[in-house]
């Protein structure tokens, strides 16, 4: 008789399934980005990215009640000021938009962790992540200073984590200092250590109002086709004091979440970005895929590649599915 291994054998019947399940999403697991706006009575759309809005504050609570109820535990801000200028005073400001939001959440609902976005592209009436020289050169070192001084708004004003997206060299470390200085030392960096020159990126620029009005994000951001640097850049974010690691954008880049993970020993975060859901908001509208199946596949394809903690918009129509079952 011809003897060979029988893998189907543990996949006879729904509950098996289940119980040799090697990886799980859980809703725990899930961070839910927020776009918070300057005035009233606003909650708009944003049109490259069905079921995403930018919200005022007196919009913002139906949100966030929703976010709690459905059992998300994490959300990430991101500010849109009304008011721009050349070295985005409105990211560091004691009022800011993200000042405000942080206070309100923490105030309305203490238990959510916050997770404040640091950077200044928002805030810059030239879009990009730092101060810019005349010639167009951004400049490293004194951009530094004022990403510390804004994480340190950020945590006077409640927030549980600083997230520095702005990928400047030493910015770890920068704010850890500016951090510990100011009395956080308990505030820990969720470094987006991993962050590549992406296309995906684009509906989010639409979202944040963060297009570059010159030039591009390529001297500061990575080379898509380079990993090994990526590892590079993770370590020297855990030599400076990173308590997160993040990759992004997420599906293109599932090896990178993988390296990393067999590479350090703290929580890797992937985001899953904007041009990543609006393809598939767009494909599911067109009927042309199923679009709870390739959520899901797709979230576990990242827990599979390694992520402890997922970034993205899918975030509450998740956390319905896993309350109905998958």
């Amino acid at each position: 008789m011809l003897h060979y291994d029988r893998h189907r054998r543990l996949r006879q019947s729904a509950a098996i399934r289940d119980l040799v399940r090697e990886h799980h999403v859980r809703v725990e697991d899930l961070i839910y980005p927020l776009f918070v706006v300057e005035g009233e009575n606003h909650k708009d759309e944003i049109p490259s990215m069905p079921g995403v809005y930018h919200f005022s504050l007196d919009k913002l609570g139906e949100e966030l009640d929703e976010v709690v109820q459905l059992g998300i535990r994490s959300v990430l801000i991101f500010g849109v000021p009304n008011e721009k200028d050349h070295c985005g005073s409105q990211a560091y400001a004691e009022n800011g938009i993200v000042q405000q939001a942080i206070r309100f959440i923490k105030e309305s609902h203490p238990q959510l962790v916050v997770i404040a976005d640091n950077c200044l592209c928002q805030f810059t009436d030239h879009g990009h992540c730092g101060v810019l020289h005349e010639s167009g050169e951004l400049l490293n070192d004194e951009s530094l200073t004022l990403l510390g001084k804004t994480a340190v708004s950020q945590a006077k004003a409640g927030a549980d984590i600083i997230a520095p997206s702005n990928m400047m060299d030493g910015f770890v470390a920068g704010i850890r200092q500016a951090l510990d200085e100011a009395g956080f030392i308990n505030v820990p960096i969720m470094s987006y250590a991993v962050k590549y020159a992406s296309t995906y990126y684009g509906p989010f620029r639409e979202a944040a109002h963060s297009t570059p009005q010159s030039g591009d994000r390529k001297t500061y951001q990575m080379d898509p086709s380079n990993a090994r640097e990526g590892l590079r850049e993770a370590a020297s974010d855990v030599a400076e004091g990173a308590d997160f690691l993040m990759v992004k954008p997420g599906l293109a880049y599932m090896d990178m979440v993988l390296r990393l993970r067999e590479s350090f020993d703290l929580p890797i975060v992937v985001y899953n970005v904007s041009g990543e859901y609006s393809m598939v908001k767009a494909a599911a509208a067109n009927g042309w895929i199923d679009e709870r199946g390739v959520v899901m596949e797709t979230m576990v394809g990242f827990k599979r590649a390694g992520a402890d903690m997922i970034i993205t918009y899918h975030a509450k129509d998740i956390a319905k599915w896993l309350q109905g079952g998958l």
